[in-house]
């Protein structure tokens, strides 16, 4: 069983200066709630309660956050405001936080392989959390992919159709259709030009990795703008054994930047937040 779940959150959040000169990009909120609490929600409910963080300066919030405020506990004790309180106290209880840091930022590869000592020789899952992913009619993404590792034994990244002149936003995969929603990874490219791209297959923020991505990432050289690619490590399992890509269900906001940002707050207002699920 895959019990963790990694979240690499050192980046600067340089799309939302000058809101993330002081504040983690991840603590930004949607309504009430900040985005990496949407991402540990979605990791406890697909089983996985043990959170590893690899932070960097500037991030103490996000520790802060999964702990207790006594001092804020105790001014709203039975007041209608400790409902508020009643979603992050769950997670509090029921999941288990670890931390370190990437002194350097060089890339996602390198981000994941400064999370090894905290996952140990275990599959275990990332979540980025500024790709806010909801699925209001079944399981999130993260459960989705947790039954597909359960079938195929193998790591598995998530993956969306996205307009061409988009694909030199993402890592995009080229592979072999086993049914409408997976594929065999064959190929992937890093941020292709839209005339580069083996297709509009793009990779989102979810993954299942089995614990040899460690060994690839330390073989793997920069690549591209001089970062360490999971992608070109994962390129390296797939030509050794198996990666599969996943067509998830449900709806994926980029909020790392402005548009993505205010289309999740939107939805989030409407579709939870009105309904008293935003708790």
């Amino acid at each position: 069983m895959i019990k963790k779940c990694l979240f690499p959150a050192a980046g600067y959040g340089t799309r939302f200066l000058p809101a993330t000169k002081a504040m983690p990009k991840e603590m930004l909120p949607i309504v009430n709630k900040p985005l990496i609490q949407y991402g540990v929600e979605e990791a406890l409910e697909a089983g996985l309660s043990e959170i590893a963080m690899v932070t960097g300066r500037g991030k103490r919030a996000l520790e802060d956050h999964f702990d207790i405020s006594y001092e804020l506990e105790h001014q709203i004790q039975g007041s209608d405001k400790e409902k508020y309180l009643l979603g992050i106290r769950r997670l509090i209880d029921e999941c288990s936080f670890s931390y370190t840091r990437q002194v350097e930022m060089k890339g996602l590869g390198h981000a994941i392989l400064c999370g090894r000592p905290l996952i140990g020789d275990e599959p275990f899952a990332v979540v980025l959390a500024d790709d806010l992913c909801l699925n209001l009619e079944g399981d999130g993404v993260l459960a989705q992919m947790i039954k597909l590792y359960n079938q195929f034994r193998c790591s598995i990244v998530a993956i969306q159709e996205v307009p061409a002149e988009e694909t030199q936003k993402y890592g995009v995969i080229a592979g072999e259709m086993i049914r409408d929603d997976i594929y065999r990874v064959h190929s992937m490219v890093e941020k292709p030009k839209p005339e580069d791209a083996p297709s509009n297959l793009a990779i989102i923020g979810r993954y299942i990795l089995t614990p040899d991505i460690f060994e690839l990432i330390e073989q793997t050289e920069p690549g591209k703008g001089g970062e360490i690619q999971i992608t070109d490590a994962l390129m390296k399992q797939a030509q050794n054994g198996c990666v599969m890509a996943y067509k998830f269900k449900g709806q994926r906001f980029d909020c790392g930047g402005a548009e993505g940002y205010i289309e999740a707050t939107n939805f989030c207002y409407e579709h939870l937040y009105k309904t008293g699920k935003a708790f």
